[in-house]
């Protein structure tokens, strides 16, 4: 079987897309998966999505980590799947669609930039002197000076890989708040990729949810990733209540082509 990809980007965290409207791709395997992300034996990716045909909704997402297994929620796969379906011709204002976590909204600007609404978020758990939060994925937040000298692959394995959280595994980003209250800087590692990846939609959302500027109503958080730049939007209603969250940021294709599956 041929597999027709298409390669997108969101601030370097990339992705193998497939329109599969007719279901000619549902049968992939996790192996499958897995080489098709391989970056030296494949094309390579931070994960592969599926765009699905879904009753009710503009399109369903379907998204896989890179070891092949279907992951929980991705931030910038959802940005870049709304650019790749406004590239097939579906063609909308809003952009209403499923993925693992629920209903999504999307919007694309006269400048190509996509702002993708996130789940509430009603909860922020203390671990220690840091925090947990779900935004469709988990993610565990460090608060460090220097983010840039810190080895996140070391130390995101080892908070990964610890017993507490090994079993449902979880992601783990690093974060700098810069002299300016409303700009943060994270690093993210990711898992089912199992090392850094250059951007992390949820994770930017969580991080930027943890580091809000004012207490009550609107706040709008800069985040500055290895791969550029992206701004999440949201109303904070009350202690550990975070609405209308909106992760906003460049959605791109790469390439496209053909690649035969064995």
């Amino acid at each position: 079987m041929n597999l027709h990809f298409f390669k997108y980007q969101g601030t370097g965290n990339d992705f193998i897309l497939a329109d599969n409207r007719k279901n000619e791709y549902s049968s992939l395997t996790t192996e499958q998966i897995h080489k098709l992300c391989d970056r030296r034996f494949g094309i390579g990716a931070d994960g592969l999505m599926l765009l699905n045909e879904k009753t009710g909704f503009d399109f369903e997402m379907k998204y896989y980590n890179a070891n092949g297994k279907e992951g929980s929620m991705c931030g910038n796969g959802g940005r870049c799947m709304t650019k790749f379906a406004y590239h097939l011709g579906i063609h909308r204002e809003v952009y209403r669609f499923l993925a693992s976590d629920g209903v999504h909204e999307a919007e694309i600007d006269t400048d190509g930039i996509v702002s993708l609404k996130m789940k509430d978020v009603k909860d922020i758990k203390r671990f220690h002197n840091d925090f947990i939060l779900d935004t469709g994925s988990p993610h565990y937040i460090k608060m460090v000076t220097n983010v840039m000298d810190v080895d996140v692959f070391k130390k995101g394995s080892e908070i990964r890989h610890s017993k507490e959280f090994e079993e449902e595994g979880i992601n783990v980003n690093f974060v700098e708040q810069m002299r300016e209250a409303d700009k943060i800087t994270v690093r993210t590692y990711e898992r089912g990729v199992e090392d850094e990846t250059y951007s992390c939609g949820t994770g930017v959302t969580a991080a930027a949810l943890v580091c809000y500027h004012n207490e009550n109503g609107f706040n709008d958080v800069e985040v500055k990733t290895l791969g550029g730049l992206l701004s999440v939007e949201f109303d904070r209603t009350d202690e550990n209540k975070y609405e209308n969250i909106w992760l906003c940021g460049p959605a791109e294709k790469v390439y496209e082509g053909t690649i035969q599956l064995k």
